[in-house]
Order: C-alpha cells, then sequence, then structure tokens
C-alpha cells in the first residue's frame, strides 16, 4: 500500500473515531437537557395522559437511552436524522438542506475573501518586516483579534447600510424561492464579517513563517545567484513558509463553518447557525444532533485536506514517506 494511502486512510480513521466519540457526547448533552419534548409538543393536550404515551411511543422516548442512541446512530450512518419534533413529521434532511446550502456558500464566499488576503496580507508583512506597513498591519491585526464577530458585524452594518454610506442591506434574508446566486449582494456584509475574524489568525501566521524562511541557507543561496525579490518570495519561499499555515487555514475554516452562528444571527441569515438557534430554543433535539454532527464533520473534513496538503506541498514529507 502506497505510504501517503496508507497516512490518509489512518487519518479518515481516526476522524470517524473522532465523529463517533461526537455523536455520544451530543446524544447524551441533548438527553441530559431538562423538560419533556412530548410535553412540549402537546402543551396542553400533555394532561391527556392517553395521546401523551402516544406522542412518547411514536418519538421513541418510551425506550431506554441506549436503545434511543443505536437507532439513531443507525438511522445517521444512512443519511437519516430522524424527523424534526417542532415540525413533526418534516425529516430533519429536508428541513436543513436549504440552510446547510446557504450557510456552505456564505463560508465559501468569506473563504475566497479571507485566504488570498490573508496570504498576500502576510507576505508582505515579512518582506517589509518592521516598516510602517508592517506595524499598521500588526495593530490592525490585534484590534481585530480582540473584537467579537457580532462587534464587527455590528460596525460594519453602521457603516455601510445604515448611517454613513447605505450601499448593504443591514438584514440579509435569502429568499428561498431565488437562487443565491442572484442575491449575492446580501452575502457581502456577513461574509466580509467572517473574512475580519479570519485574516489575523492566518496572516500573522503566515508572516512569522514566511520571515524564518526568507532567513533559511536556501533563500539565502537564490538570493546570491541572483533571482529577483519577486522570484525569491513567491516560488522558493512562500510555497515552504505556507506549510505550516495551512493547519491555521483549514481550523479557521472549520471555524467559519461553526462560528456562523454569531454572524448569522446578527444579520437574520437563514442558515446552519440560526437553524441551531432555533432547533434549541425549541428544543428540537433531533435537529441540534444533525448540525452539531454536521459541523464536526466539517472539523474533521477541513483537517484531513490540510494534512494532505500539507504532505503533497512540503518536499521533506514527500520523501519521508518513500
Amino acid at each position: 500500500m502506497p505510504p501517503l494511502l496508507k497516512l490518509i486512510l489512518i487519518r479518515l480513521g481516526l476522524g470517524i473515531l473522532t465523529l463517533w466519540l461526537v455523536s455520544v457526547v451530543v446524544f447524551a448533552a441533548t438527553q441530559a437537557l431538562p423538560g419533556d419534548p412530548a410535553r412540549a409538543i402537546l402543551g396542553r393536550e400533555a394532561a391527556n395522559k392517553a395521546v401523551y404515551v402516544a406522542l412518547r411511543k411514536q418519538l421513541n422516548l418510551d425506550r431506554p437511552l441506549y436503545k434511543q442512541y443505536f437507532s439513531w446512530l443507525g438511522g445517521v450512518a444512512q443519511g437519516d436524522f430522524g424527523d424534526s419534533i417542532a415540525q413533526q413529521g418534516t425529516p430533519v434532511t429536508s428541513l436543513l438542506k436549504d440552510r446547510v446550502v446557504d450557510s456552505a456558500i456564505l463560508v465559501l464566499f468569506a473563504a475566497l475573501i479571507s485566504i488570498p488576503l490573508s496570504i498576500i496580507i502576510g507576505a508582505l508583512s515579512a518582506v517589509w518586516r518592521d516598516s510602517r506597513f508592517d506595524t499598521s498591519v500588526n495593530l490592525g491585526n490585534l484590534v481585530l483579534a480582540a473584537l467579537p464577530e457580532f462587534v464587527i458585524g455590528v460596525i460594519l452594518v453602521l457603516l455601510f447600510a445604515i448611517s454613513v454610506f447605505k450601499w448593504m442591506p443591514p438584514v440579509s434574508r435569502i429568499d428561498p424561492l431565488i437562487s443565491v446566486f442572484s442575491q449575492l449582494k446580501l452575502l457581502v456584509l456577513p461574509a466580509i464579517t467572517l473574512s475580519l475574524a479570519v485574516i489575523p489568525y492566518v496572516s500573522r501566521m503566515l508572516r512569522a513563517s514566511t520571515i524564518e524562511v526568507l532567513e533559511s541557507e536556501y533563500v539565502m543561496m537564490a538570493r546570491l545567484k541572483g533571482l529577483s525579490g519577486n522570484t525569491v518570495l513567491w516560488r522558493h519561499a512562500l510555497p515552504n513558509a505556507i506549510v505550516p499555515t495551512l493547519q491555521v487555514i483549514a481550523l479557521n475554516l472549520a471555524w467559519l463553518a461553526g462560528g456562523i452562528v454569531t454572524v448569522e444571527y446578527v444579520f437574520g441569515f437563514p442558515g446552519i447557525g440560526s437553524g441551531l438557534v432555533d432547533a434549541v430554543t425549541n428544543r428540537d433535539m433531533p435537529v441540534v444532533q444533525a448540525l452539531c454532527l454536521l459541523i464536526a464533520a466539517a472539523y474533521v473534513g477541513l483537517n484531513l485536506i490540510a494534512d494532505i496538503a500539507t504532505i503533497l506541498i512540503s518536499p521533506r514529507l514527500r520523501t519521508g514517506l518513500r
């Protein structure tokens, strides 16, 4: 078996194990919440014992917890997350399908903004180290890293939607009957908010890595050969400096998948973040469980991609696998 394939299979197995442990924790946590979903659904009708017992049986709440867990896990393995409790009879997959697509597009939009900008800013800060540009970037990164996402979102709304320019809509209410790609204007402010939360970490990491690589012997040798500064930076230094940054990029992209709860709530964006808030409010446990597993799967998947990309980009790691 090729070493790279063996490594991928090992990481994939660890990812599946991680998802299983997450499923155990999520199921146990949702079951430990106070209250009774059947009583919450029935309201005053919960006084009717026959109706109450019938609903608990319908929701499988009368079975032991371990049987409920394995029944739910078997459905998840087949892509069936069960039915929503708040909207009886509606499968969780159909309920979340549009929300997952909307959030995925928002995360992709934010990634397309934040990752290239982070690479450019980090590389230029390393080349112009201790200059006014570098000092300004470091100060800006510290300020952005210190601000919570909802504060950044509110500031952007005040600047570009309400008080100053009024260029963008303050609320990102996506029309489900129209394609998201025809409503991209509604994604601008949420995507910029997410990007400003990611750029400080990635750019600072890339700056530190690039400075270390620029001081290495093979970069000095490239300069002695007469190569231009741009060639040394973009062809020799940056490909090696970006390797340790890939893990930071993966973690931040994974954070985008799970950290959009606050941003979506601020802008009223109908994605998985607002869906998770609604599900917790309504004690819709199947939806909560499904969203937590999806976010965990995004973390595992992105980290697996980052590991593989690190090996493919880094010559030393590729040689070590042979």
